[in-house]
């Protein structure tokens, strides 16, 4: 047996490595909270990691992330690069604001250079309440684990109605096609309601995010502001 093993089958840590633990978690959150807070209103883009520039998707996560920003809205995303620089970087070609929770990994993410403001997270569901807390908009860009998971974790909240029930756009008929069967199994045998497909878009066409948005976001308490689009922002929950 490993030593590995070992500490895996040693049963609970201590108290006080529970106690420490906290206190970390605590501390991270208190530094996302404190390097986000004037961020302005968010639209989160998720996305791969690994899709590079010239891809098309790249190049699709630039160009509506750009029409967002000419919003007023902030463009969020998890920091790193594929097409959460593109996101960024869309948002910066415009002259809008650009802000990423980046991940601490082994194999060492580094922030893309298209961020206005970045902050480093070391535990994953910290990043992801993060990503969550300051967004009016989820967009959904083709992906892997991560960005599912992300995109649950947005649409259960809304179901389960914790946050409130921020538009979620998810970009890519063709990517997406066998999850959209799979979610369509799941109102068919009732594990979701029918309800539940009207918490999403699903769309190729930047135009119609874009419009989604903007039918959504009035009734959260942002209204434009005067000269340079932006927003003023309501109470989020």
């Amino acid at each position: 047996m490993t030593q590995k093993e070992i500490q895996f089958l040693d049963g609970p840590r201590s108290r006080w490595a529970d106690f420490t633990f906290v206190i970390k978690v605590c501390i991270e959150f208190i530094r996302g909270f404190r390097a986000l807070h004037f961020s302005g209103p968010c639209v989160t883009v998720f996305g791969s990691a690994r899709f590079k520039e010239g891809s098309e998707y790249y190049e699709l996560t630039r160009k509506f992330s750009a029409e967002a920003a000419k919003l007023g809205f902030t463009i969020l995303t998890g920091g790193g690069p594929g097409l959460m620089e593109a996101a960024n970087r869309g948002a910066k070609d415009v002259g809008g604001r650009s802000v990423g929770c980046n991940i601490v990994l082994p194999m060492e993410q580094h922030p893309n250079p298209y961020l206005d403001k970045w902050v480093n997270m070391r535990y994953f569901f910290v990043r992801k309440t993060l990503l969550i807390k300051y967004s009016y908009a989820f967009v959904i860009m083709p992906g892997g684990f991560g960005t599912l998971d992300e995109l649950f974790e947005a649409m259960t909240l809304i179901q389960t109605k914790k946050i409130k029930d921020f538009p979620v756009i998810i970009f890519s008929k063709d990517f997406h096609k066998e999850l959209i069967e799979h979610i369509e199994k799941m109102k068919k045998i009732n594990t979701i309601s029918e309800e539940d497909l009207q918490l999403f878009l699903v769309t190729d066409s930047i135009e119609e995010g874009i419009q989604h948005i903007k039918a959504c976001i009035e009734r959260f308490g942002l209204t434009p502001s005067k000269g340079t689009p932006s927003w003023f922002l309501g109470e989020k929950n």
